[in-house]
């Protein structure tokens, strides 16, 4: 059985997560420790106990979901990394997909994430900004609504292509609410606000481009095992120096769930796609996209006995 990894992003943390892993699982429990050494703080703390106040702040969460998707992949890598045939991860998962892709050591991806999830909380403190989520059926595309109301109010964007009928803008304040009312009148059920640091991957992040350049340039880099499908064009890549130019753009451009299930979907036909992390959020955008894709969820202990098991039994 072929299997493709995926890792979610920010949004899928909450408490508790990777406690289960951790208290039965010494691959998992080594990996916890390694990213607390890495980043210098008890991050495992927060991931088990929360508050969840303090594990959803950007440069919390985002090594959080790391810590707990690389300790998911510790516990399953042995018997299932053969069977790997490509990865993908939503925005923050990307890093997770490279790490489990061998290209990124867990302490340079712990780091980097970090530093990331800091230089997006700058950025939004430096240029504010909003982010959106609307649900439902556009009769216009969604890159009309936004220039329009980017030419009436301010500057607003495409951010995340999650899956029909579910998409995320960004941008400055009063351009986010005001395509909101065009999405409104122009058929979506429901536009709903954000809590969120800043406009992810819009212009508004500028300022943490040439940090985050940097902070990629100060680690090592490997060509992946297995391609890792890039959320800025939906392609494949292994090159290490494509993978810090797509990662770094990242920052700046929409993320294209859409197209990237697609392309998985297209070229994997028969492989189960798993979600490494603390929920179903890709699963359920999955089955949206390609509905006749296989896929299970891998996040807790039970969830990798699970898994194996299904593996085994299909070998």
């Amino acid at each position: 059985m072929d299997i493709v990894l995926l890792f979610p992003g920010q949004g899928s943390q909450k408490p508790g997560m990777g406690r289960d892993l951790a208290e039965t699982r010494p691959e998992a429990r080594a990996v916890f420790d390694a990213v607390d050494d890495a980043l210098g703080v008890p991050l495992s703390r927060l991931c088990f106990d929360g508050p969840a106040e303090a594990l959803t702040l950007t440069h919390n969460a985002q090594p959080a979901l790391l810590a707990h998707g690389a300790a998911v992949w510790a516990c399953a890598r042995d018997a299932l990394a053969p069977r790997v045939r490509a990865a993908a991860g939503h925005s923050l998962g990307e890093f997770t997909a490279y790490h489990a892709a061998d290209a990124l050591d867990l302490a340079d991806a712990a780091r980097l994430v970090r530093r990331r999830g800091e230089l997006m909380l700058r950025s939004g403190e430096e240029r504010p900004g909003a982010m959106a989520a609307l649900l439902g059926d556009l009769a216009r595309p969604i890159e009309e609504i936004c220039d329009e109301a980017s030419r009436e109010a301010g500057l607003v964007v495409p951010a995340n292509y999650n899956s029909p009928g579910q998409l995320v803008i960004s941008g400055e304040v009063a351009g986010v609410e005001r395509a909101m009312e065009l999405a409104k009148t122009a058929g979506v059920k429901k536009a709903v606000r954000l809590n969120v640091s800043g406009a992810f991957h819009s212009p508004l992040m500028q300022p943490a481009l040439d940090g985050l350049r940097e902070a990629l340039g100060r680690v090592t880099m490997r060509d992946a095992r297995v391609p890792v499908f890039a959320n800025v064009n939906a392609k494949p890549v292994t090159d290490a120096s494509r993978a810090r130019e797509l990662l770094t753009r990242q920052l700046v451009s929409p993320v294209r769930w859409i197209d990237v299930v697609r392309a998985l979907a297209e070229r994997h036909t028969d492989a189960l796609f798993v979600e490494m992390g603390p929920g179903s959020v890709l699963v359920g955008l999955v089955k949206k996209i390609a509905p006749g894709v296989q896929t299970a969820t891998c996040g807790t202990a039970a969830e990798v006995d699970a898994l194996l098991e299904r593996a085994t039994a299909n070998a």
